[in-house]
């Protein structure tokens, strides 16, 4: 049969036309994503379980310097402030008795001196999202999110941070109680409506931006309306209940007794004991131990390439957790030795630090991307990056919070006070 070139002119009908050729493959049907799942020969799992590998290393080093510079320091003053007779104790060591952390056990306890509300909410908000990634990953780790689904990962994730939302409220109400805060209406509002209130605005507005524009990846408006509408009636209340539950408690105790008149914060005798110096440096430990994972998740974010490996993500995410915590353990005592007892705001901080080298990272990450001069390009991708080292900060944040409480009453509940 002679084929005859079709003519392209003015007005002409034009016929398009493709060939499909079918060949049998020895691919199960079942295992037909398998060369995706795994990523192919680009990212072998050997990369993975050398950045694995490394932040074990790390974490049991960090691990054994905590033991060994806590543990040794606490056995040691305690006994000696408790008057038992400790061998081997330096005459330095027996001058120094009456100073250091001892000494701040009537301020230790002592509510934020600025925004204790605020506290309150962002620990509550961080546990909400520990636990709601925490189980995320864990269903994706297992195969139970089936990743051939586009959205099912999102979708997943955004009901569990919503059932979560009883968490948040009990955490922040029985901490705020424990403040002897008398705000409680407030406290709870806030709990429920300030880091998903302020999502939800960055995605609206960036959504709306791209909907003027008529892009493809803007979400149909039903979809925002069924968002809202779980938001307010599942996510609120339940935020409402597990504050009630909360405010229903007893609130924390403390082993020591707080004083009327907060003592005097000497000035910082060395460069590393500032504690806005001491802030900046705890994220850099974690944000190594996370560097190289990091890299593969932001090429899956923003260049479309799959990322199902979620079993190494389950282990950074937790060596990501205990690292952060362990290194505000660290700069809590120091601080403490210090005789600095304001320290709620700076575990928050210090733990969470590592948001800002993320940050960083995604700044210089950018170039890889080859963008385009539109301004709403460089809007849209800083302004998610914002959101996610912000989620990373308050989730990493509320951990070392509370790990740092925790510490703290053990540490002060272990010696005698007249």
């Amino acid at each position: 049969m002679i084929q005859k070139n079709q003519i392209v002119a003015e007005n002409e009908q034009i016929i398009f036309t493709y060939d499909v050729k079918w060949r049998q493959s020895d691919t199960a049907w079942a295992s037909r994503w398998d060369i995706y799942l795994n990523e192919g020969e680009l990212v072998p799992a050997q990369v993975h379980w050398y950045s694995i590998s490394n932040s074990i290393f790390v974490v049991l080093f960090l691990s054994l310097l905590v033991v060994s510079i806590l543990i040794k320091n606490l056995k040691r003053d305690i006994a000696v402030y408790n008057g038992i007779s400790v061998q081997d104790i330096e005459t330095d060591d027996d001058e120094g008795d009456e100073s250091g952390w001892k000494l701040i056990h009537a301020d230790v306890f002592r509510p934020p001196s600025s925004m204790p509300m605020l506290y309150c909410v962002l620990v509550g908000s961080g546990i909400q999202l520990v636990v709601s990634i925490m189980a995320a990953i864990l269903l994706a780790a297992v195969g139970f999110i089936n990743p051939s689904r586009r959205g099912s990962m999102l979708n997943y994730l955004l009901s569990f941070y919503m059932f979560c939302g009883i968490l948040a409220g009990y955490t922040s109400s029985r901490l705020y109680k424990s403040f002897r805060g008398r705000s409680w209406q407030l406290c709870t509002i806030a709990t429920a409506i300030l880091f998903p209130g302020t999502c939800f605005a960055i995605f609206l507005f960036f959504n709306t931006v791209l909907a003027f524009l008529r892009s493809s990846g803007s979400v149909p408006f039903l979809d925002i309306v069924i968002m809202a509408a779980m938001w307010c009636c599942v996510s609120i209340p339940l935020v409402f209940i597990g504050a009630y539950f909360g405010y229903k408690r007893e609130p924390i105790e403390f082993p020591t007794v707080t004083s009327t008149i907060a003592r005097a914060i000497p000035p910082p005798s060395t460069f590393f004991t500032n504690p806005k110096v001491a802030i900046l440096l705890a994220g850099i430990i974690p944000f190594a131990v996370a560097y190289i994972e990091l890299f593969f998740i932001m090429t899956s974010l923003w260049m479309d390439q799959y990322y199902y490996v979620f079993g190494f993500t389950l282990v950074v995410y937790l060596i990501l957790l205990v690292t952060s915590s362990e290194i505000t353990l660290l700069i809590t005592y120091y601080q403490l030795v210090a005789e600095n007892h304001r320290w709620w705001w700076m575990a928050l901080m210090a733990s969470g630090s590592v948001s800002l080298y993320i940050f960083g990272y995604s700044i210089v990450w950018f170039h890889k991307l080859d963008p385009s001069k539109l301004l709403f390009t460089y809007m849209l991708y800083f302004g998610y990056m914002f959101l996610l080292c912000f989620t990373i900060f308050i989730t990493t944040g509320s951990v070392g919070s509370l790990a740092t409480l925790a510490f703290t009453r053990m540490m002060f509940g272990s010696i005698k006070v007249d």
